[in-house]
């Protein structure tokens, strides 16, 4: 019955183009301390209460889980998946995969509504296997490619697919976590709570805060940036300093 109730919701919301409402979904608690372990999994010390994995890694059997699924561009080892399978929801320009140079990644076509909800459905399938693994949360990577894109791809188009993973993440009982994208609202289409990539080193953390509140995870690369998010932000916000590779035997800082 439950999950009739939730796939009504759904379809009422995509009907109505409101906002999601979060089914029952737990946040993760401000009020304690966090690891990101996309390299592979460690360990974690008692303190640390809420930790994110990659979507193919078991989540911790203590702390809080988050998956990490890359909602909007390819994993660099899963190209054969995208090039044999699903060749036309990738980006192309010229006949060629649109690329982010940073990480090798293909960006994915969400220009059309067909598109959108062909791709919100292999996340979903995704989404829902964190869900059957143990994760209480999910956080969906590269929300920003469209500024990665050469103009194909605009914030509407971003806004619109959010709104159809959120609402994936919360059929799954999964909280949704928008990555990045300082200063836009993504409590406009369900999102709710943050993962904030050198937010201390932009100096954008309270505008996080300003649509999270609190539920703002927050990660950093460079020493100076952690310190300066720590005696900003470390007695509201759980923040971590790791190394840019996430290394399992790489750098964990806390507050």
């Amino acid at each position: 019955m439950r999950g009739l109730v939730l796939s009504l919701t759904l379809a009422a919301t995509l009907a109505v183009g409101a906002a999601p409402a979060a089914a029952d979904v737990t946040l993760p608690s401000p009020k304690t301390d966090v690891d990101y372990q996309l390299g592979g999994n460690k360990a974690l010390p008692k303190h640390v209460g809420i930790v994110v994995r990659d979507r193919t890694a078991k989540p911790s059997k203590r702390a809080y889980s988050v998956c990490y699924v890359n909602g909007f561009q390819t994993q660099p080892n899963e190209r054969s998946f995208w090039r044999n399978k699903h060749w036309g929801l990738v980006l192309k320009k010229d006949g060629k995969a649109v690329v982010d140079s940073a990480w090798g990644e293909w960006l994915l076509d969400i220009r059309t509504p067909a598109k959108r909800k062909k791709l919100a459905r292999i996340m979903g399938r995704w989404v829902a296997g964190c869900a059957d693994d143990g994760y209480e949360g999910v956080e969906f990577d590269n929300l920003d490619s469209f500024t990665r894109s050469g103009g194909l791809l605009k914030a509407r188009h971003a806004k619109n697919y959010a709104r159809l993973l959120v609402s994936a993440a919360h059929e799954a009982g999964l909280a949704a976590a928008q990555k990045n994208r300082a200063g836009w609202d993504g409590t406009t289409v369900g999102y709710d709570f943050a993962i904030a990539e050198e937010c201390g080193r932009w100096k954008e953390c309270g505008r996080y805060r300003s649509h999270y509140g609190n539920h703002v995870i927050v990660v950093e690369y460079r020493k100076k940036d952690f310190r300066y998010a720590c005696k900003k932000w470390g007695a509201k916000l759980p923040i971590v300093l790791r190394d840019l590779d996430l290394t399992p035997q790489g750098i964990h800082r806390y507050c």
